[in-house]
């Protein structure tokens, strides 16, 4: 789904809305577990229903670790103002645990444990498809946790 002027890095990764952004992944209707990203068949070995349904992941997680890349991503994920950046994987409930790019935090003010919310931002801009974006997760500094 893409925004106003805006288009998403990979499609189906994400939707952006009034309530703002949702990762989207399968909720197996069998066993209930969840998948990101979206997934085709239940991977759940004792399962026997391969049913699955779009889900929305929720949008905010806890930080279990992260690190610091110190080389451009490859051109699909390429930035207009390329700097190292953060990666962390954050756990969101349930099970899952999902990779992002980290934004809004310093790398020395990094911490395991830190609360964080799902956001986006422009990656690059170019003349065919404007500005393309990507989900991150930002702290949750000063902000209730839910």
């Amino acid at each position: 789904m893409s925004t106003t002027g805006q288009v998403p890095v990979v499609a189906g990764l994400f939707e952006q809305g009034p309530n703002g952004v949702r990762l989207v992944g399968s909720r197996c209707a069998g066993c209930n577990t969840l998948y990101f990203p979206v997934a085709f068949s239940c991977r759940n070995p004792i399962c026997h229903d391969k049913r699955l349904a779009a889900a929305h992941l929720p949008e905010r997680g806890t930080l279990v670790s992260y690190t610091v890349q110190h080389y451009q991503p490859p051109p699909l994920f390429r930035m207009d103002e390329w700097a190292p950046y953060a990666i962390g994987l954050v756990a969101l409930g349930e099970g899952v645990e999902v990779m992002g790019m980290l934004t809004g935090v310093a790398v020395d003010q990094i911490a395991i444990g830190m609360q964080v919310r799902l956001t986006t931002e422009t990656l690059f801009t170019d003349a065919e498809r404007g500005s393309v974006v990507t989900y991150k997760f930002a702290p949750c500094l000063g902000e209730p946790t839910t």
